[in-house]
């Protein structure tokens, strides 16, 4: 498919070319918008025009899922840069058209990261991610699982992803999450290395804890590092429906994520690791958990401000 000239071209000299994010590792949820952390987390009667303020005071970093239902507004985009310190990193996903296509629950083969919308989509998202700055974080590649009949071997998929990372902005940090297990291999990790994209490990029901990889075999692929904290949606869902409190007990896969964390830490530029509601119940308490699992291994994450 044909496509225009200069697509996803970042602009001159943007804020994020000129100055290299600092290192260390930033912890963080996934999104800032639950309205059962008023209480638990924000202070009672904060508004949600104040969330995002608030939580920059907290964590160093943070994962919109708005991002995924729609391409956000320059507006939006502004207004985040505006209620965050410089020193704040926003990490978003790319849009749904652009990583699933298909108007249900299955993906669409033939539109998945090459069709027109999906160009479109893509482009307009990193143009408005990109007014940032150097707050700008990696953008998130979420991919659903995909069965073999949208996709019956990872060769075509890979050479679609590897043609779609050739496009981006240099500045622009790309993060991949791949959810067939089977498709973690050498050719995967190569597109990723190729053109400097991370891959996120994720802990999901189908997907095995990275210290299950056998050696020499190499899960960093970029200068940086991107954990998802995801959990069992079904199990979570099943205990609570507000997420103000943990009411699942992830203390021992929290430990186990801190002690592959500290040392592949030490590899990366720069790390970011974000958990999600659904992993225990409470995002920021997972959070709080994970950074004092990495305390007790020596490895002090990094502090607002």
């Amino acid at each position: 498919m044909e496509t225009q000239e200069g697509l996803f071209e970042g602009p001159e000299g943007s804020e994020a070319s000129q100055e290299a994010p600092p290192g260390g590792v930033r912890l963080g949820t996934s999104s800032w918008s639950e309205r059962g952390w008023v209480g638990p987390f924000y202070p009672p009667g904060t508004a949600p025009a104040a969330f995002l303020a608030h939580y920059a005071r907290e964590f160093t970093a943070v994962e919109a899922d708005v991002t995924y239902y729609r391409v956000p507004s320059l507006r939006m985009v502004e207004g985040w840069r505006d209620r965050t310190p410089p020193s704040f990193r926003l990490c978003a996903k790319f849009p749904r058209e652009v990583v699933h296509a298909g108007e249900g629950r299955v993906p669409d083969p033939g539109e998945l990261l090459s069709g027109r919308r999906a160009l479109a989509s893509a482009e307009a998202f990193v143009g408005a991610m990109l007014t940032l700055g150097r707050r700008c974080g990696p953008l998130l590649l979420q991919f659903p699982w995909l069965s073999r009949g949208a996709f019956p071997e990872p060769g075509p998929f890979l050479e679609r992803l590897a043609a779609f990372l050739t496009r981006l902005p240099r500045e622009v940090r790309v993060a991949v999450e791949i959810r067939n297990q089977e498709w973690l291999r050498e050719d995967l990790l190569a597109v990723l290395r190729e053109a400097g994209a991370g891959l996120v490990l994720a802990d999901l029901p189908r997907m095995e804890h990275p210290d299950t990889a056998p050696p020499g075999f190499d899960l960093l692929t970029s200068d940086f590092l991107y954990v998802r904290l995801i959990g069992d949606r079904r199990v979570t869902d099943a205990l609570t429906s507000s997420f103000d409190r943990v009411v699942v007990d992830r203390d021992e896969r929290i430990e186990r994520w801190a002690e592959w964390l500290a040392p592949m830490s030490a590899r990366a530029t720069e790390t970011f690791a974000f958990a999600n509601n659904h992993f225990a119940g409470h995002g920021p308490a997972t959070v709080r958990s994970l950074a004092a699992a990495l305390a007790r291994l020596g490895v002090e994450p990094r502090q607002p401000g």
